[in-house]
């Protein structure tokens, strides 16, 4: 970014609601830390700063004197041989400095970027589901790289732009204050108070513009990714055309509000170039009367000339980078304040880690709801002992998926508790509670990576027999090594290259290779045709057993040989019991099972059998 102009095309979002941040400068003392990691190299570039500057001061005085001792009878030969020597040499040096400036803050400004982005990255990972579930991901995705950006612009500006140029306004009207007339200095120091004035008054009157421009391009961007996210929902409903109408709802105004911070800049570049004329005008005059009445020489000309073009040449961008500088702030402030959501979910001071060896859970009287105003579990109790296999059935909505959220600890209970071997989840670690359990989930999003990556993610750097052996087991081998590039064959976003049923069986060898000591199957074969489901529900009950296990099901045939089946309605147990036990009852269970069979010996196929809807 440097010797540079920085251009008018940088977005910022407004906090959310449209407030403004709760402290611009916020940022800065959250980014010192940060920068103190490496004192020593912010010191020694500081030092380069200053001498540069003082070398770049230094050109116009040498310059001054080879006019001088060029003009009239004090030309000599020898004198301009030297003074021009000098004035190469402090040319030279002026870059040398910069270049050793940037060269040794140049690690300063990327680790900060790297570890920021790094702890934010970390960070979102920690935070609870409800949290992910609320969020928008373009406008977060927009924020973090805004963020990331403005700390690289912020340190830029401030060490290449802002501080040379304060230092070299100091130098310069200290020498002009020094050598000459006071009023060299006074016209100088009044354009300047003039020129910072009116840029920060407009400055802060074209904010409203940039505010909206931003506040558009967030939320388009966000529609943009959401509508590319469901691109087939759009096809299915033909809806191409009113996604396109949406997104340029968004850019319409964008482009509105542009157009007004384009005209408006205008105005301020023209009024600054006023400003900066007059001043460079004001002070040209009087030096060229004082060579005139006899009171300057051809070089103090020169030399005042030189200072006026060192100065006003930055202030051109000082505009530009007060807004920057502004706007790289308020970025960094969202991005920090990612960093400030709250967890929800968090490891109690010195929690052990999980030693599960042959686990027994239990839910004892938990009650949850994602929302205060609607119970999802409703004192619900039962125990999977230590190799045992649960099985859970009812209508949707019912809260059986809900009780794998929780055993994974992706909700805390709200009241009840559960234990594994007797102790509160809550009271181990995250990280180890869920090494111990494998899940296989209805909805299987994969990596768009290959389908060797994907089942590999179960146990990052397992061996690649092992990762066969966890295909062959959930009888996907055969399909994989039929595909044009085998395992490197990449899934696509979300996995969209493949079937549901495919998918779900990647999702099965990735379970398998995790080799938990808890197994979770959340519809594990809900995508698969009935020849597979049986394959795949024989190999399910071959490495569930020996392994606590819990299953979640709408098919019950799926769940006939459990150890024991819950019925759940509307939060609770309302029946529980082996599948010939509940059949006997010929209670709730009884009806489903009646309702399945009717519904398989109706259909033409067999995959259709599902529970019916609450």
């Amino acid at each position: 970014m440097r010797r540079h102009a920085p251009t008018d095309a940088l977005f910022v979002s407004p906090p959310k609601g449209g407030a403004q941040p709760r402290s611009e400068w916020h940022a800065i003392r959250t980014l010192l830390p940060y920068l103190m990691e490496y004192k020593g190299r912010v010191a020694l570039a500081i030092v380069f700063l200053v001498a540069g500057k003082l070398a770049n001061v230094a050109v116009p005085l040498v310059l001054k004197d080879i006019v001088d001792s060029l003009s009239g009878e004090r030309a000599a030969l020898a004198v301009p041989v030297a003074l021009l020597a000098a004035y190469g040499v402090l040319r030279f040096s002026t870059t040398l400095f910069t270049e050793l400036r940037e060269s040794v803050f140049a690690r300063v400004t990327h680790r900060a970027v790297r570890r920021i982005a790094l702890e934010v990255f970390q960070h979102l990972h920690s935070l609870a589901l409800r949290f992910h579930l609320d969020r928008q991901t373009g406008g977060m995705s927009r924020d973090i790289e805004r963020g990331s950006r403005a700390i690289s612009s912020l340190m830029s500006y401030t060490l290449y732009s802002i501080l040379p140029t304060l230092l070299e306004i100091a130098l310069v009207t200290g020498i002009l204050l020094y050598k000459y007339d006071v009023a060299f200095a006074l016209i100088t120091f009044f354009t300047l108070a003039l020129y910072i004035g009116f840029t920060v008054t407009v400055t802060e009157w074209r904010t409203k513009f940039r505010r909206l421009m931003n506040e558009e391009d967030s939320k388009a961007n966000t529609r943009a990714i959401d509508s590319l996210l469901n691109y087939e929902t759009v096809k299915y409903f033909g809806n191409e055309a009113h996604e396109a109408r949406r997104y340029d709802e968004n850019l319409q105004r964008y482009e509105r509000a542009a157009v007004k911070s384009t005209t408006s800049l205008s105005m301020l570049n023209a009024g600054q170039s006023l400003i900066i004329a007059a001043g460079a005008t004001a002070v040209m005059w009087k030096a060229a009367s004082g060579v005139v009445d006899g009171s300057m020489t051809l070089g103090d000309l020169v030399l005042v000339n030189a200072f006026m073009i060192q100065l006003y040449i930055p202030l051109n961008f000082l505009g530009v980078l007060y807004r920057e500088i502004k706007q790289s702030l308020a970025d960094m402030e969202r991005m920090f304040r990612l960093l400030g959501e709250n967890r929800e979910i968090e490891d109690r001071a010195g929690a052990p880690a999980l030693a599960a060896r042959n686990p027994t859970i239990r839910f004892d009287g938990v009650d949850f709801g994602y929302d205060a105003r609607r119970q999802v579990l409703d004192g619900v109790s039962f125990e999977i002992p230590g190799g045992r296999t649960v099985a859970v059935v009812g209508h949707s909505g019912s809260g059986k998926s809900t009780l794998a959220r929780l055993l994974f600890r992706f909700y805390d209970v709200s009241g009840g508790r559960i234990t594994i071997d007797g102790i509160d989840i809550r009271d181990v670690t995250q990280a180890s509670l869920r090494a111990a359990i494998g899940i296989v989930p209805q909805d299987t999003v994969l990596f768009n990576d290959t389908i060797y990556y994907n089942i590999e993610y179960g146990r990052p750097g397992a061996t690649r027999d092992e990762v066969v052996e966890a295909a062959r087991a959930a009888h996907i081998d055969a399909f994989i090594r039929g595909l044009p590039d085998g395992y490197e064959t990449r899934v696509g976003e979300r996995g969209l290259k493949l079937s549901g049923g495919e998918k779900q069986r990647v999702a099965i060898a990735r379970a398998l290779l995790k080799a938990p000591k808890i197994l979770i199957f959340d519809e594990a074969t809900s995508a698969l045709d009935s020849k597979s489901e049986k394959a795949i529900q024989a190999e399910i009950d071959r490495i569930a057993r020996g392994r606590t296990t819990l299953m979640i099901a709408h098919r019950l045939s799926t769940i006939m040989d459990a150890d024991e089946i819950l019925v759940m309605d509307r939060g609770r147990i309302v029946e529980r019991g082996t599948h010939r036990m509940l059949l006997d009852h010929g209670g709730a269970y009884a009806q489903m099972w009646a309702l399945q069979q009717q519904e398989e010996e109706g259909a033409d196929d067999p995959r259709e059998s599902t529970l019916p809807a609450a």
